[in-house]
């Protein structure tokens, strides 16, 4: 009988993220098997686990498919479970699970649209999040102003904000004319607010901003601004292989008619366009050549 480390199960069983699980232990709020739980304990299946006095259903991983999604976030929605304003959240549209629980990789402010990723797998979810992996993003970024090669070259070599130097591995100029032009800028961390804080730093002001890949996965034109798609086996394994993971060929056990759901599920998605337009933010980008996720095959799975 296998067995993992506590917080990644907590984590999958959808008690809470895996550093919260972390936190939960060192401080005392899990027991296993009527002991106090610490770092680095595992567990299996023959085990009894509670959270605060709750005792928990755990999902391992050999009861877990790997699943992700990619979704186009509006305006207007924020990247938490629960907002104390009241906001709409990203995780509002998202389609039920029957365990487990849907895990954000990266963020994105109220203010920026575009690509976000969604996993069942936590440990996928740190690896891609963690700086050390080294996942470039792509942003899609309108700005107002004259804007120089100088400050490009700027943008590139590095330019120190409040929270240490920062930069750009590639910005090229994409579509537009007059003083409103496109950008295609592209980033290997994800701090807060530095795309524009970067092209501010040059007194350039951004008035639009889309993500549109992350890593190995663009976001695909059928995914409508405000709806999901879920990825196929061989599209999971390959954001998997960006950070050393292996690949999960387990048998998702999905009868006909579950699948029928999901597609009629996917084709009732109410698509919300650009609030101040009503168009989308940008054009696709070319996608270039190469290992990458995107089209659409929901039987594939």
């Amino acid at each position: 009988m296998s067995d993992e480390k506590l917080q990644k199960v907590l984590a999958r069983s959808g008690v809470g993220s895996r550093r919260e699980m972390e936190r939960w232990i060192e401080t005392g709020r899990v027991i296993v098997n009527g002991q106090v739980a610490t770092l680095g304990d595992r567990v299996s299946e023959a085990d009894q686990v509670r959270v605060d006095d709750q005792p928990v259903k755990l999902i391992f991983a050999s009861e877990s498919p790997r699943r992700v999604l990619i979704y186009n976030k509006p305006l207007d929605e924020v990247c938490t479970r629960h907002d104390p304003e009241g906001r709409p959240t990203v995780f509002d549209s998202l389609p039920p699970l029957k365990q487990g629980r849907w895990i954000v990789v990266g963020r994105l402010d109220i203010n920026t649209t575009g690509l976000l990723i969604f996993t069942t797998d936590g440990e996928l979810a740190n690896r891609l999040m963690h700086p050390s992996a080294q996942i470039d993003r792509e942003y899609a970024v309108r700005v107002l102003g004259d804007v120089t090669d100088e400050m490009l070259e700027r943008l590139k070599q590095g330019v120190l904000l409040e929270d240490g130097m920062a930069r750009f591995t590639d910005v090229r100029f994409f579509d537009g004319e007059g003083a409103n032009k496109w950008y295609h800028c592209v980033l290997m961390e994800g701090r807060n607010r530095e795309v524009r804080r970067l092209w501010e730093s040059q007194g350039i002001q951004v008035n639009r901003l889309k993500r549109v890949r992350f890593g190995p996965v663009f976001l695909p034109s059928d995914v409508k601004v405000g709806t999901w798609r879920e990825l196929g086996r061989k599209e999971c394994n390959i954001l998997a292989a960006e950070v050393d993971l292996p690949a999960d060929n387990s048998p998702l056990n999905k009868t006909p008619a579950q699948l029928e759901v999901e597609e009629r599920r996917f084709r009732r998605q109410r698509v919300r366009q650009h609030a101040t337009d009503g168009r989308s933010d940008v054009r696709a980008a070319k996608k270039p050549r190469g290992r990458s996720v995107g089209k659409r095959n929901l039987r594939s799975r």
